[in-house]
């Protein structure tokens, strides 16, 4: 079992965007000083990309040695590399090109120009991760000449929620719920374009912090769902569990339906 969600609610979109923008520049921060380097795990949609241009933004974004960071992707749509739809082109727009990173640090996800097909795409970013994981990695192994078992101890690992209670490109109802290898083919995803790759849940839970991100009142009956614990075959975002920490960040309006006692006293 990964850590038990915390919970953290912020009046609106843009704050939340901006809070979350100064923790993730802390977090790698902190993370650089512990060992060295630091990694994280991009999403997209509207509050993944808002909090990407907050980081490029931030007074402090400075503070990081960017060209130490190894940047990862949740999840990505199986489409040419200069459609508007892939996650990687948005996150290059918001944040990515304005930062001195080091290219051979940013792992994307393949693409139809450059792999023969989604499953080829998926099995080589299971290899890129496995090539990152340390010894010490916590996502299961089933053998030494597996390949595709092993992931990162990602410090920082960033998810959005549907209002399906979809989280990277897991969906309700599909066998990616249950998946062992650490990053998946997609070809029936509900909401266009179908055929994704992603990251199952042993790649997600090996990162240290898990981060789950949700803004907006179409979100509310999932982010409720999940914090109650529903089952994971019906609101994946269930699954989205850190080793050593489970954050929700979430605006007032996502957060219509979480008990009282989660929410912060007046005034903070």
């Amino acid at each position: 079992m990964g850590a038990p969600p915390q919970v953290i609610i912020h009046p609106d979109a843009d704050l939340l965007a901006a809070a979350t923008a100064a923790r993730l520049i802390i977090n790698l921060q902190e993370a650089q000083a512990a060992r060295g380097t630091a990694s994280v795990v991009l999403t997209g949609g509207g509050i993944g990309t808002a909090t990407l241009r907050a980081v490029r933004d931030s007074p402090i974004v400075a503070a990081v040695d960017w060209a130490r960071v190894d940047v990862w992707w949740g999840d990505e749509r199986f489409v040419p590399l200069d459609s508007t739809d892939r996650n990687d082109g948005q996150a290059r727009a918001a944040m990515l090109d304005a930062l001195p990173l080091d290219p051979a640090r940013i792992f994307t996800m393949g693409d139809p120009g450059s792999t023969a097909d989604a499953d080829a795409a998926a099995t080589t970013y299971a290899r890129l991760l496995a090539g990152r994981a340390t010894a010490g990695s916590p996502a299961p192994a089933r053998s030494t000449a597996d390949t595709t078992a092993a992931a990162p101890a990602f410090d920082v690992l960033l998810l959005g929620i549907g209002p399906d209670g979809h989280v990277a490109s897991i969906f309700p109802g599909s066998p990616v719920v249950d998946a062992r290898a650490t990053t998946v083919a997609v070809r029936d995803s509900p909401k266009p374009p179908p055929v994704r790759i992603t990251l199952t849940f042993p790649a997600i839970q090996a990162a240290r912090e898990v981060w789950v991100l949700a803004a907006g009142e179409t979100k509310a009956d999932a982010v409720t769902r999940a914090l109650a614990g529903a089952c994971p075959m019906e609101i994946p975002a269930v699954g989205a569990q850190g080793r050593e920490r489970t954050l929700w960040l979430l605006d007032r309006a996502a957060a219509a339906g979480v008990p009282a006692l989660a929410m912060p006293a007046p005034g903070r």
